[in-house]
């Protein structure tokens, strides 16, 4: 009867402490994983292993091809974790990931990549702190966004979409984009105030973006100049709610820019 008393007041004393980040990610990526397995439109591509200073890692990839999917289709890659101390975001990926398995409702004509977790090193603890995001990636020595900078060379993506935190209380979504050229995206076409509703959502576009960080230093080399947008959540949303934001805007996102992708296609 002590054994047993002891084995559950151990089990209570569990159920309350809080999980840890790390554990949360590795419990999340296997209920993902469980789910792609029984789906035909995701898949689960990973890179590596990925070698750091003091260990390796395998870089996560999930690629999404919506039914009818072809060469033209709409191409985009989907980033979380750029740094493995900020994980709500690479969380809230993967249940999109695991929800799109389920049930893929997203439309035709698509080819997603999703990346929830870039900084793979950091969180195996292989590699000392890094500030991924503002790495170039055409001359970064990192392995994570070297393997980004092959990946984006070879699909040509239209677009790139970031997740990351915001100490504001509401969503900041910001544009990183060329100036506007014959190629390039025009920014008002990728989403709408309308489609977030009821967000709080704060807008910001930058045109003529720093070409030496981010997706953007390999453009020159891509046939479409694509364009990034990051969404920030607010850091202190509790997580049910920064999951369904993440997903909310994912979707409309896709869905309008897949819209207008089609329409100017058939102009």
């Amino acid at each position: 009867m002590k054994l047993l008393s002891s084995v559950l007041a151990r089990h209570e004393r569990a159920l309350l402490e809080p999980i840890s980040p790390a554990a949360a990610w590795h419990e999340q990526l296997f209920r993902t994983f469980r789910a792609v397995e029984q789906s035909r439109h995701v898949f689960a591509s990973p890179f590596g292993p990925l070698r750091g200073s003091a260990g390796s890692a395998h870089l996560q990839r999930f690629v999404y091809f919506g039914p009818g999917a072809t060469d033209a289709a709409l191409r985009l890659s989907f980033l979380g974790g750029l740094d493995h101390r900020e994980l709500r975001g690479s969380l809230a990926l993967l249940r999109f990931i695991e929800g799109l398995a389920l049930a893929p409702d997203l439309g035709q004509g698509l080819d997603l990549s999703f990346f929830p977790l870039v900084d793979a090193l950091g969180l195996a603890e292989a590699t000392p702190a890094r500030d991924l995001a503002e790495e170039n990636w055409a001359t970064s020595t990192e392995p994570e966004i070297q393997v980004l900078e092959h990946d984006a060379r070879l699909r040509g993506y239209h677009g790139f979409v970031r997740l990351e935190t915001t100490t504001s209380d509401e969503v900041t979504v910001r544009l990183h984009a060329e100036a506007a050229t014959e190629n390039a995206a025009p920014p008002l076409e990728l989403i709408s105030s309308d489609e977030i509703e009821p967000l709080p959502v704060r807008w910001e576009v930058e045109a003529d973006a720093d070409p030496r960080r981010g997706p953007l230093a390999v453009a020159d080399d891509l046939p479409v100049a694509p364009f990034e947008l990051v969404l920030a959540i607010p850091a202190l949303w509790p997580a049910a709610r920064h999951t369904a934001a993440v997903s909310l805007f994912l979707k409309r996102f896709v869905r309008r820019h897949r819209g207008f992708i089609a329409y100017a296609q058939h102009l």
